[in-house]
Protein backbone atom coordinates (compact mmCIF):
# COMPACT_ATOMS: atom_id res chain seq x y z
CA UNK A 1 0.00 0.00 0.00
CA UNK A 2 1.13 3.55 -0.67
CA UNK A 3 1.36 5.57 2.52
CA UNK A 4 3.59 8.47 1.59
CA UNK A 5 2.67 11.64 3.41
CA UNK A 6 4.08 15.07 4.06
CA UNK A 7 4.61 15.97 7.69
CA UNK A 8 3.56 19.48 8.62
CA UNK A 9 6.25 21.30 10.53
CA UNK A 10 4.90 22.35 13.94
CA UNK A 11 5.26 25.63 15.75
CA UNK A 12 5.63 25.53 19.52
CA UNK A 13 2.42 25.85 21.50
CA UNK A 14 1.93 25.54 25.25
CA UNK A 15 -0.39 22.84 26.48
CA UNK A 16 -1.09 20.98 29.69
CA UNK A 17 -0.44 17.27 29.23
CA UNK A 18 -2.62 14.69 30.99
CA UNK A 19 -1.11 12.02 33.25
CA UNK A 20 1.34 9.72 31.43
CA UNK A 21 -0.63 6.68 32.61
CA UNK A 22 -3.47 7.56 30.23
CA UNK A 23 -3.64 5.93 26.83
CA UNK A 24 -2.83 8.02 23.77
CA UNK A 25 -5.06 8.32 20.73
CA UNK A 26 -4.12 8.51 17.06
CA UNK A 27 -6.92 10.32 15.24
CA UNK A 28 -7.58 9.89 11.54
CA UNK A 29 -9.82 12.59 10.09
CA UNK A 30 -11.16 12.56 6.52
CA UNK A 31 -12.29 15.95 5.20
CA UNK A 32 -13.30 17.57 1.94
CA UNK A 33 -15.26 20.73 2.78
CA UNK A 34 -16.53 23.02 5.58
CA UNK A 35 -13.16 24.18 6.95
CA UNK A 36 -14.64 26.14 9.87
CA UNK A 37 -16.57 23.10 11.13
CA UNK A 38 -13.41 21.00 10.93
CA UNK A 39 -11.33 23.61 12.78
CA UNK A 40 -13.85 23.86 15.63
CA UNK A 41 -13.77 20.10 16.07
CA UNK A 42 -9.99 19.81 15.72
CA UNK A 43 -9.27 22.34 18.43
CA UNK A 44 -11.52 20.38 20.79
CA UNK A 45 -9.63 17.11 20.31
CA UNK A 46 -6.11 18.47 20.00
CA UNK A 47 -3.44 17.81 22.63
CA UNK A 48 0.32 17.99 22.17
CA UNK A 49 0.95 14.41 23.27
CA UNK A 50 -1.41 12.67 20.81
CA UNK A 51 -1.27 12.14 17.05
CA UNK A 52 -3.41 13.44 14.19
CA UNK A 53 -3.46 12.29 10.59
CA UNK A 54 -5.57 14.26 8.11
CA UNK A 55 -6.77 13.10 4.71
CA UNK A 56 -8.03 15.75 2.31
CA UNK A 57 -10.03 14.25 -0.55
CA UNK A 58 -8.26 14.66 -3.87
CA UNK A 59 -11.48 16.19 -5.28
CA UNK A 60 -11.46 18.98 -2.68
CA UNK A 61 -11.13 22.52 -3.99
CA UNK A 62 -7.58 23.85 -4.15
CA UNK A 63 -8.34 26.78 -1.86
CA UNK A 64 -9.80 24.41 0.76
CA UNK A 65 -6.70 22.23 0.71
CA UNK A 66 -4.41 25.22 1.03
CA UNK A 67 -6.44 26.69 3.90
CA UNK A 68 -6.32 23.44 5.89
CA UNK A 69 -2.60 22.97 5.30
CA UNK A 70 -1.82 26.50 6.45
CA UNK A 71 -4.04 26.09 9.49
CA UNK A 72 -2.41 22.83 10.62
CA UNK A 73 1.09 24.28 10.50
CA UNK A 74 0.48 25.69 13.98
CA UNK A 75 -0.03 22.27 15.62
CA UNK A 76 2.53 19.67 16.67
CA UNK A 77 2.14 15.95 15.95
CA UNK A 78 -0.07 16.56 12.90
CA UNK A 79 0.47 14.76 9.60
CA UNK A 80 -1.21 14.85 6.21
CA UNK A 81 -1.81 11.57 4.39
CA UNK A 82 -1.26 11.46 0.66
CA UNK A 83 -4.63 12.21 -0.92
CA UNK A 84 -6.61 9.62 -2.81
CA UNK A 85 -9.87 10.04 -4.66
CA UNK A 86 -12.72 9.00 -2.34
CA UNK A 87 -15.72 7.54 -4.15
CA UNK A 88 -18.97 7.29 -2.20
CA UNK A 89 -19.92 3.63 -1.81
CA UNK A 90 -16.52 2.35 -2.92
CA UNK A 91 -13.51 0.65 -1.33
CA UNK A 92 -11.45 3.84 -1.47
CA UNK A 93 -12.73 4.80 2.02
CA UNK A 94 -11.39 1.52 3.44
CA UNK A 95 -8.14 1.94 1.52
CA UNK A 96 -7.59 5.39 3.01
CA UNK A 97 -8.20 4.02 6.52
CA UNK A 98 -5.82 1.09 6.02
CA UNK A 99 -3.22 3.49 4.65
CA UNK A 100 -3.73 5.69 7.70
CA UNK A 101 -3.30 2.79 10.13
CA UNK A 102 -0.11 1.69 8.42
CA UNK A 103 1.25 5.22 8.33
CA UNK A 104 0.57 5.89 12.01
CA UNK A 105 1.99 2.52 13.05
CA UNK A 106 5.22 3.48 11.29
CA UNK A 107 5.29 7.05 12.58
CA UNK A 108 5.44 6.22 16.28
CA UNK A 109 4.88 3.42 18.79
CA UNK A 110 3.46 5.92 21.28
CA UNK A 111 -0.27 5.54 20.63
CA UNK A 112 -2.73 2.95 21.88
CA UNK A 113 -6.01 3.63 20.04
CA UNK A 114 -6.99 4.63 16.49
CA UNK A 115 -10.19 6.66 16.07
CA UNK A 116 -11.64 7.63 12.69
CA UNK A 117 -13.63 10.84 12.35
CA UNK A 118 -15.17 12.97 9.63
CA UNK A 119 -14.85 16.74 9.45
CA UNK A 120 -18.38 17.11 10.84
CA UNK A 121 -17.91 15.03 13.97
CA UNK A 122 -17.60 16.66 17.36
CA UNK A 123 -16.49 15.38 20.78
CA UNK A 124 -19.18 15.11 23.44
CA UNK A 125 -16.55 15.02 26.17
CA UNK A 126 -13.12 16.48 26.81
CA UNK A 127 -10.02 14.59 25.73
CA UNK A 128 -9.21 13.89 29.35
CA UNK A 129 -12.57 12.15 29.89
CA UNK A 130 -12.38 10.25 26.59
CA UNK A 131 -8.88 9.05 27.43
CA UNK A 132 -9.93 8.04 30.94
CA UNK A 133 -12.72 5.94 29.44
CA UNK A 134 -10.41 4.17 27.00
CA UNK A 135 -7.76 3.69 29.68
CA UNK A 136 -10.32 1.95 31.91
CA UNK A 137 -11.44 -0.20 28.98
CA UNK A 138 -8.04 -0.68 27.39
CA UNK A 139 -7.97 -3.64 24.98
CA UNK A 140 -11.52 -3.36 23.69
CA UNK A 141 -12.58 -2.40 20.17
CA UNK A 142 -15.71 -0.38 19.50
CA UNK A 143 -17.85 -0.65 16.36
CA UNK A 144 -21.42 -1.54 15.45
CA UNK A 145 -21.98 -4.97 13.94
CA UNK A 146 -24.90 -7.21 13.00
CA UNK A 147 -25.10 -10.61 11.38
CA UNK A 148 -25.89 -9.45 7.84
CA UNK A 149 -27.83 -12.52 6.71
CA UNK A 150 -29.94 -12.64 9.86
CA UNK A 151 -30.66 -8.97 10.57
CA UNK A 152 -30.06 -7.21 7.23
CA UNK A 153 -30.80 -9.68 4.40
CA UNK A 154 -32.01 -6.70 2.35
CA UNK A 155 -28.36 -5.60 2.05
CA UNK A 156 -26.86 -8.89 0.83
CA UNK A 157 -26.82 -7.71 -2.78
CA UNK A 158 -24.06 -5.32 -1.74
CA UNK A 159 -21.69 -8.25 -1.25
CA UNK A 160 -23.21 -10.91 -3.53
CA UNK A 161 -22.82 -8.74 -6.62
CA UNK A 162 -19.50 -7.72 -8.13
CA UNK A 163 -19.12 -3.93 -8.27
CA UNK A 164 -16.33 -1.88 -9.81
CA UNK A 165 -15.23 1.47 -8.41
CA UNK A 166 -14.52 3.99 -11.16
CA UNK A 167 -12.84 7.38 -10.75
CA UNK A 168 -16.01 9.20 -9.65
CA UNK A 169 -18.71 6.55 -9.22
CA UNK A 170 -19.54 2.86 -8.91
CA UNK A 171 -20.00 1.11 -12.25
CA UNK A 172 -23.56 0.09 -13.15
CA UNK A 173 -22.16 -3.10 -14.74
CA UNK A 174 -22.55 -5.76 -12.00
CA UNK A 175 -22.81 -9.53 -11.85
CA UNK A 176 -23.45 -12.14 -9.16
CA UNK A 177 -20.72 -14.15 -7.45
CA UNK A 178 -20.25 -16.49 -4.49
CA UNK A 179 -19.41 -15.00 -1.11
CA UNK A 180 -16.20 -15.95 0.72
CA UNK A 181 -16.28 -19.60 1.76
CA UNK A 182 -16.56 -20.24 5.49
CA UNK A 183 -17.05 -16.54 6.31
CA UNK A 184 -20.10 -15.02 8.03
CA UNK A 185 -20.87 -11.55 6.60
CA UNK A 186 -21.47 -8.71 9.04
CA UNK A 187 -22.71 -5.17 8.61
CA UNK A 188 -22.75 -2.08 10.79
CA UNK A 189 -21.45 1.48 10.51
CA UNK A 190 -18.43 3.40 9.23
CA UNK A 191 -17.11 4.56 12.60
CA UNK A 192 -14.85 2.72 15.02
CA UNK A 193 -12.28 2.82 17.79
CA UNK A 194 -9.52 0.20 17.36
CA UNK A 195 -6.57 -0.82 19.50
CA UNK A 196 -3.07 -0.51 18.09
CA UNK A 197 -2.84 -4.32 18.02
CA UNK A 198 -6.00 -4.47 15.90
CA UNK A 199 -4.60 -1.93 13.44
CA UNK A 200 -1.38 -3.92 13.18
CA UNK A 201 -3.39 -7.08 12.43
CA UNK A 202 -5.51 -5.32 9.79
CA UNK A 203 -2.46 -4.00 7.94
CA UNK A 204 -0.06 -6.95 8.27
CA UNK A 205 -2.04 -10.19 8.34
CA UNK A 206 -2.11 -12.12 5.06
CA UNK A 207 -5.62 -13.42 5.74
CA UNK A 208 -6.90 -9.84 5.75
CA UNK A 209 -5.67 -9.48 2.17
CA UNK A 210 -8.24 -12.11 1.12
CA UNK A 211 -10.98 -9.92 2.60
CA UNK A 212 -9.51 -6.88 0.83
CA UNK A 213 -9.53 -8.67 -2.52
CA UNK A 214 -13.20 -9.61 -2.10
CA UNK A 215 -14.54 -6.39 -0.57
CA UNK A 216 -12.71 -4.33 -3.16
CA UNK A 217 -15.65 -5.16 -5.44
CA UNK A 218 -18.57 -4.73 -3.04
CA UNK A 219 -20.95 -1.82 -2.52
CA UNK A 220 -20.63 0.29 0.65
CA UNK A 221 -17.81 -1.83 2.12
CA UNK A 222 -17.19 0.90 4.73
CA UNK A 223 -20.25 -0.47 6.54
CA UNK A 224 -19.17 -4.11 6.50
CA UNK A 225 -15.47 -4.72 5.78
CA UNK A 226 -14.03 -4.24 9.27
CA UNK A 227 -17.04 -5.93 10.90
CA UNK A 228 -16.66 -9.02 8.72
CA UNK A 229 -12.89 -9.26 9.13
CA UNK A 230 -12.84 -8.88 12.89
CA UNK A 231 -15.94 -10.95 13.66
CA UNK A 232 -14.45 -13.88 11.75
CA UNK A 233 -11.22 -13.86 13.77
CA UNK A 234 -10.22 -14.04 17.44
CA UNK A 235 -10.78 -10.28 17.62
CA UNK A 236 -14.52 -10.91 17.90
CA UNK A 237 -14.02 -11.54 21.62
CA UNK A 238 -12.87 -7.97 22.34
CA UNK A 239 -15.45 -6.05 20.29
CA UNK A 240 -18.05 -3.92 22.03
CA UNK A 241 -21.09 -3.54 19.77
CA UNK A 242 -21.07 0.27 19.90
CA UNK A 243 -19.15 2.86 17.90
CA UNK A 244 -19.41 5.49 20.69
CA UNK A 245 -21.12 7.96 18.35
CA UNK A 246 -24.42 9.71 18.82
CA UNK A 247 -25.98 10.71 15.51
CA UNK A 248 -28.27 13.64 14.78
CA UNK A 249 -30.92 12.53 12.32
CA UNK A 250 -32.63 14.75 9.80
CA UNK A 251 -36.16 15.46 10.92
CA UNK A 252 -38.96 17.37 9.25
CA UNK A 253 -41.72 17.06 11.83
CA UNK A 254 -41.86 17.75 15.58
CA UNK A 255 -38.35 19.19 15.66
CA UNK A 256 -38.71 20.43 19.24
CA UNK A 257 -39.89 17.01 20.37
CA UNK A 258 -36.96 15.37 18.56
CA UNK A 259 -34.45 17.72 20.20
CA UNK A 260 -35.85 16.97 23.65
CA UNK A 261 -35.82 13.23 23.01
CA UNK A 262 -32.29 13.35 21.60
CA UNK A 263 -30.95 15.25 24.61
CA UNK A 264 -32.63 12.76 26.94
CA UNK A 265 -30.92 9.92 25.09
CA UNK A 266 -27.53 11.62 25.55
CA UNK A 267 -28.07 11.93 29.30
CA UNK A 268 -28.15 8.19 29.78
CA UNK A 269 -25.44 7.22 27.29
CA UNK A 270 -21.66 7.07 27.38
CA UNK A 271 -21.17 8.15 23.79
CA UNK A 272 -17.90 9.98 23.12
CA UNK A 273 -18.61 11.80 19.85
CA UNK A 274 -21.57 13.19 17.96
CA UNK A 275 -22.05 12.99 14.19
CA UNK A 276 -23.09 15.73 11.77
CA UNK A 277 -22.58 18.86 13.83
CA UNK A 278 -22.79 21.95 11.64
CA UNK A 279 -24.40 25.38 11.30
CA UNK A 280 -27.86 23.80 11.12
CA UNK A 281 -27.54 21.89 14.40
CA UNK A 282 -30.14 22.81 17.04
CA UNK A 283 -28.88 25.40 19.51
CA UNK A 284 -30.53 23.44 22.31
CA UNK A 285 -28.40 20.42 21.47
CA UNK A 286 -25.24 22.53 21.21
CA UNK A 287 -25.99 24.18 24.56
CA UNK A 288 -26.43 20.77 26.19
CA UNK A 289 -23.10 19.55 24.79
CA UNK A 290 -21.31 22.66 26.09
CA UNK A 291 -22.93 22.34 29.52
CA UNK A 292 -21.98 18.67 29.96
CA UNK A 293 -18.62 18.69 28.16
CA UNK A 294 -16.57 18.43 31.36
CA UNK A 295 -19.00 16.25 33.32
CA UNK A 296 -18.05 12.58 33.88
CA UNK A 297 -19.56 9.91 31.66
CA UNK A 298 -22.51 8.06 33.20
CA UNK A 299 -21.89 4.41 34.00
CA UNK A 300 -23.37 2.08 31.39
CA UNK A 301 -23.34 -1.71 31.69
CA UNK A 302 -22.29 -2.44 28.10
CA UNK A 303 -22.92 -6.18 28.34
CA UNK A 304 -26.49 -5.63 29.55
CA UNK A 305 -27.05 -3.04 26.83
CA UNK A 306 -25.88 -5.46 24.13
CA UNK A 307 -28.21 -8.14 25.45
CA UNK A 308 -31.13 -5.71 25.30
CA UNK A 309 -30.19 -4.72 21.76
CA UNK A 310 -30.07 -8.37 20.71
CA UNK A 311 -33.51 -8.93 22.25
CA UNK A 312 -34.92 -5.98 20.32
CA UNK A 313 -33.38 -7.22 17.07
CA UNK A 314 -34.89 -10.66 17.61
CA UNK A 315 -38.33 -9.12 17.95
CA UNK A 316 -38.04 -7.44 14.56
CA UNK A 317 -36.39 -10.27 12.66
Amino acid sequence: MQTLASQIQPLTRKSVSPPSSQIRIAYFIMIHHKPDVFKAMFEKIYTRDQFYLIHIDRKAKEEFTEEIQQYLIHFANVYILESINIVAGGFSVIQAELNAMEYLLNVTPEWDYFINLSGEDHPLKSQNIIRQFLTMNNGRNYLFYYDQKFYRPDTLKRIQNHFTELSHKISSLIYKRNFMEGVIPYIGGKWFIFTRETCSFLTNNKRVMDFEDYYLHTFLPAESFFQTVLMNTVFKDIIVNDDKRASIEKTFFNKNQYQTSFIESLKGSNQLFIRKVNSETSQNILNYIDKTYLLPLPYVDEIERELKRDDNNDKWS
